[in-house]
């Protein structure tokens, strides 16, 4: 194989996964809370040959000396924008939206009959019958959204009407008069490329996190006790997600076009080492 094809296949896979991403972006345009991935890209290795031996007669060369020949592309990172998407007004006391970027909910996630703590900017909460007289506060996919000491929210009695304030404290009135008040589990992001995308609107930080010798309190903030007042909260609101459709379109495009030049650039090595053979 030459080195023509090596190249192009060796970038045609990272173009694929680059393709994969954008698509993932374009399915989720209508999730709540979703936070997009744009797709960056690295040189590979390159081999480079001096060709000139003698370096005075490259005095007025305006490029480098030397010829260098790369081997392809790769997919450097799919980095997560955190940018604020659309809020959307809806009228209902249990839709929240986060008006500041970098803010996310926690939520208890069981998986594999593991229960792991889960970050989501989907304000779309509902209430999930746990007795006769009690309730538990969850997301649309029926997972628990924790306080700010990690545990599940459960309101007890006869609720009449609820209200979430601009700082995350959720009030719950009750017929008889009474009220029951909890913080909703926030944190900041400081580092969110250290988040992992668990399907949709879901964060975790990763499997390995413990080996990458990086504390949690560099990689986000826990919004409890006096930190509150900077958590930024809108009753009645969905916030949509951040997908710029038409540009992931013209994104998408533009790879199909790279995608179709690489694949001609392997057929014509393919004919030239044809030619070759076929010389007598």
């Amino acid at each position: 194989m030459n080195r023509m094809m090596i190249t192009s296949t060796n970038t045609l896979t990272q173009l694929q996964k680059q393709m994969d991403t954008i698509s993932n972006n374009m399915a989720n345009v209508g999730t709540t809370g979703y936070k997009r991935r744009e797709a960056t890209f690295t040189d590979l290795l390159y081999q480079q040959f001096n060709n000139q031996p003698n370096e005075n007669n490259e005095v007025n060369r305006l490029t480098p000396n030397g010829i260098r020949q790369g081997v392809g592309a790769k997919l450097g990172q799919a980095q997560l924008v955190m940018s604020q998407g659309a809020i959307k007004t809806t009228d209902r006391p249990l839709d929240v939206a986060f008006t500041k970027e970098n803010q996310l909910f926690k939520v208890l996630v069981q998986n594999d009959n593991e229960n792991n703590v889960y970050y989501t900017r989907d304000g779309a909460l509902y209430l999930s019958p746990v007795s006769e007289d009690e309730v538990m506060l969850v997301t649309g996919e029926g997972h628990p959204v924790l306080d700010e000491d990690n545990n599940p929210i459960t309101i007890t009695g006869d609720t009449k009407e609820y209200s979430i304030d601009a700082n995350g404290r959720l009030t719950a009135s009750k017929v008889d008069g009474s009220t029951e008040t909890f913080n909703l589990g926030v944190i900041q992001i400081n580092k969110p490329q250290f988040l992992e995308q668990k399907g949709g609107n879901l964060f975790e930080l990763p499997t390995n996190f413990a080996e990458l010798g990086v504390n949690e309190e560099v990689v986000f903030t826990e919004l409890n006790g006096g930190l509150r007042n900077q958590v930024g909260l809108q009753q009645g609101a969905l916030e949509q997600s951040n997908v710029d459709l038409s540009k992931e379109m013209t994104e998408l495009i533009n790879v199909q076009r790279s995608y179709q030049f690489q694949s001609r650039s392997v057929t014509l090595a393919d004919q030239m080492m044809g030619l070759v053979n076929g010389i007598r």
